[in-house]
């Protein structure tokens, strides 16, 4: 089991969260990984894409010349594949791209990168983004450059943590994401993973009752 510090919004320690061994430290199988990755990039293709065969073109219902006598390829319509304006041969058509991938393999390859970011000492965990009730983006920023301030960061928020949401979501270099939809592709195109306690919480699925019995 892994410790790392909780981070104020000045940066300084204000406590200390276990890492489980089998979330954040186990091997990471990269075959796996990059198979639930192009996965998920293929489901998020809309395969809308649609080109017109020679049979749905419009036009091209009469014969452009006699069959003989021209000295030329004989030709049955001016909408055929090599006429300018034709059909096309064996273009792409509509279609669903998805692939399914087993909940156990989507889990395992989470955890796989998890732990790769985790060993490299780039899972960080803060209180809060922002104190107080108010949306600050300043305060946000201030708090990630005081925690991880390179590259492009995860930052992984409560689902009801409005503020943290309204602060940090026009900033581009930040990509954010409840704890519920943390996937395998944005913890490996990112270089910075920063839970929220209660995110991180939320993502163990620590129940609030112990949580606040804690406290």
């Amino acid at each position: 089991m892994t410790t790392v510090d909780v981070l104020g919004t000045d940066g300084a320690k204000v406590g200390a969260v276990d890492l489980p061994a089998d979330i954040f430290d186990v091997q990471a199988n990269i075959p796996l990984m990059h198979q639930v990755v192009v996965a998920q990039l293929a489901a998020a293709r809309q395969g809308t894409h649609k080109a017109k065969t020679r049979g749905e073109v419009s036009g091209g219902g009469k014969k452009p010349y006699k069959q003989k006598g021209t000295g030329r390829a004989r030709q049955g319509s001016i909408r055929a594949p090599q006429f300018t304006g034709g059909g096309v041969t064996h273009g792409p058509v509509p279609r669903d791209y998805s692939q399914r991938t087993p909940k156990k393999m989507k889990a395992a390859a989470l955890r796989g990168a998890l732990s790769d970011r985790a060993r490299e000492g780039r899972v960080h965990v803060v209180s809060t983004f922002v104190e107080g009730e108010t949306p600050k983006t300043k305060a946000a920023l201030a708090t990630l450059g005081a925690v991880a301030n390179e590259g492009r960061i995860l930052a992984v928020l409560s689902r009801e943590d409005e503020v943290n949401w309204l602060s940090l979501r026009n900033v581009p270099t930040v990509h954010l994401l409840s704890a519920d939809q943390l996937n395998t592709y944005d913890v490996l195109v990112s270089d910075q993973v920063v839970f929220t306690a209660a995110a991180l919480d939320e993502f163990l699925g620590v129940p609030a009752a112990a949580e606040e019995g804690g406290k």
